[in-house]
């Protein structure tokens, strides 16, 4: 008797193993998220490319319901895995160092886990081939260097208006802006040279970070 118990509840145990690793039926209804449709994500882990490398882990959080037929196929809150798939290192030149990512799969909200590609977009720290980075080189660190060395001539005009009564402004003001030009110029000198002899920082996407992603191949969505 006991034999016949045992032999029911391992086959009930190994029925249940081949449902829950077999595909969902190519015959069960589906509605598609078409490729082109964005989707915003809340990263729920750090990245720091200073200290992570290549096949480290993260989850993202979906933000807005995916709708098809005015129904939602995949609610907010869904979560995306991913890894990191690759990372370079900052080099002379004020080359950033760059981060790529790969996003692996969405769980679904009957657990299924379905395999999806997206692309980072939206961002100005874009490289050409899809990754993120801080500066692409000496010209873009230089740019940095003069809208840094502008906010130094501003600053010393705005702080000279604001230390002096009415009286005094129009002596004042006038030489906090020659002194703004002076630092100015040395900053710009400075930090053109720097820029050129300085490695680039490292990439950091810090924990909920809201990251524009865009579906590069469609997701067929198992439907109840």
């Amino acid at each position: 008797m006991m034999k016949k118990v045992l032999g029911v509840i391992l086959t009930l145990l190994l029925a249940a193993q081949v449902t829950l690793a077999a595909p969902f039926n190519a015959k069960a209804k589906t509605k598609r998220i078409p490729a082109g449709t964005t989707l915003d994500l809340k990263m729920l882990n750090a990245i720091d490319t200073s200290i992570n490398a290549a096949g480290t882990g993260f989850s993202a959080i979906l933000l807005t319901d995916q709708i098809a037929d005015d129904d939602v196929i995949l609610p907010s809150g869904s979560i995306i895995r991913g890894d990191v798939k690759g990372i370079a290192e900052p080099k002379r030149m004020s080359k950033g160092a760059v981060l790529y990512l790969n996003f692996d799969h969405v769980v679904t909200p009957n657990g299924r886990q379905l395999p999806l590609s997206l692309n980072v977009t939206g961002r100005t720290d874009l490289t050409m081939d899809g990754g993120i980075t801080t500066t692409r080189g000496y010209y873009d660190a230089w740019k940095q260097t003069c809208t840094k060395s502008k906010q130094i001539t501003k600053k010393s005009i705005n702080w000279g208006e604001n230390v002096t009564d009415t009286g005094w402004k129009y002596v004042v003001v006038p030489f906090a802006a020659a002194g703004g030009v002076i630092g100015t110029a040395g900053y710009f000198v400075y930090g053109s040279i720097a820029d050129m002899i300085k490695k680039g920082k490292h990439v950091n996407i810090p924990k909920d970070e809201v990251l524009h992603v865009i579906l590069v191949d469609p997701i067929d969505v198992p439907v109840i």
